[in-house]
């Protein structure tokens, strides 16, 4: 039997689309700062895309406030970019190597962006799922047309690999609905 088809490679794959999309949406933080707000921002340094917490030191000094101590003085410019062209709406204050982020107040048009943010890595997350219901149907064809699998048993995992994908746009759709709630809670 070829291994063009694995249902336990397509389960770790769909939980890892929604592993992915809850981590993101762990940096949608609703009041209080968080380190992990930053972590979708990528820092071109380098010559490469990285991640903050790989070109400074990010704390929490206050609750509405986050701090990022950048290691090396060339990168402070592209770090206070990144920041501003991320699509979270921080305005980093620059003092020396260090940048400073207020957390803006939470008002409804800011919940409301929020919330659109969500939608969208909801939306990545299903297109995620989707790809790897693809895979899963065509290692099945493949495997029907190299003569390993009959039609019928072709047709019941076909069942399985739809199921699985439900399941897990379903658990996406679950996930963004409570964050969705928290973000609009007042």
């Amino acid at each position: 039997m070829s291994s063009a088809y694995d249902y336990k490679d397509l389960q770790r794959r769909m939980e890892g689309a929604v592993n992915a999309f809850k981590h993101d949406l762990a940096s949608l933080r609703t009041g209080r700062a968080s380190a992990n707000l930053l972590d979708p921002i990528m820092v071109t340094a380098y010559g490469s895309p990285m991640p903050i917490s790989q070109v400074g030191t990010v704390t929490v000094p206050e609750p509405r406030m986050i701090q990022i101590s950048v290691w090396d003085k060339t990168l402070v410019g592209a770090v206070d970019r990144a920041i501003r062209e991320s699509n979270l709406g921080f305005n980093p204050i620059v003092d020396g190597t260090t940048l400073r982020i207020p957390l803006p107040e939470l008002n409804e048009e800011r919940r409301k962006e929020l919330v659109k943010i969500a939608h969208q890595y909801a939306e990545s997350a299903r297109v995620a799922a989707r790809h790897v219901r693809r895979d899963g149907m065509e290692g099945l064809k493949k495997m029907e047309k190299d003569g390993d699998l009959g039609q019928d048993e072709v047709r019941s995992r076909s069942d399985q690999v739809q199921k699985l994908t439900d399941d897990t746009i379903a658990s996406i759709d679950s996930v963004l609905a409570e964050k969705e709630a928290e973000i609009m809670h007042v």
